[in-house]
């Protein structure tokens, strides 16, 4: 997830200019190549508000996705266009178990902060990768808002760019 200093993953209206920072961190690392860490993912996890968004992203910038397969998660009927997305609409306790842990190493929750809530709540969500932008924006949609429990996390690694964004990532504790 990609969060500006005071939490806000989107502007409420779902504006992601803010994205693009001109800070430049002496001492941080080049960037990365996103493409060797998008090749370690198997499968896509996502809810029903990250899929439209990306929907409509695709119709100037191609589905960011490619091939691998991914599931929404909703109880709409939403449009698909592509044959490796799915829709589900159950018990997450049953989809991570029955369906995802069987056939993939690496899902990643690529979006929305609903589902996210829901994967930490119930205990599913094994890490959190979180990428601060030095930006505060002052409103908008933010990723931990009423979380509703005290998680406990054990950080595994941290990386400073160039660019002035911190890559956290975060094993969840399981108790």
């Amino acid at each position: 997830m990609v969060s500006s200093l005071d939490g806000i993953i989107a502007k409420k209206d779902n504006s992601v200019s803010w994205f693009e920072t001109t800070d430049y961190f002496e001492q941080g690392m080049a960037e990365p190549d996103p493409g060797s860490f998008l090749k370690t993912i198997d499968c896509y996890l996502m809810g029903a508000r990250t899929y439209e968004h990306a929907l409509e992203l695709s119709k100037n910038y191609g589905w960011v996705y490619g091939e691998i397969p991914a599931i929404v998660v909703t109880h709409q009927n939403l449009p698909l266009d592509r044959p490796n997305i799915e829709l589900y609409a159950g018990d997450l306790n049953k989809l991570v178990n029955e369906r995802l842990k069987p056939a993939y190493r690496n899902v990643w929750l690529v979006g929305g902060a609903m589902l996210a809530k829901e994967f930490i709540g119930l205990k599913l969500a094994d890490e959190i990768r979180l990428s601060v932008l030095p930006i505060i924006l002052g409103d908008g949609k933010r990723l931990f808002d009423h979380l509703g429990i005290e998680q406990a996390l054990h950080l595994k690694d941290l990386r400073a760019y160039k660019s002035g964004l911190v890559e956290l990532c975060y094993e969840i504790k399981k108790t």
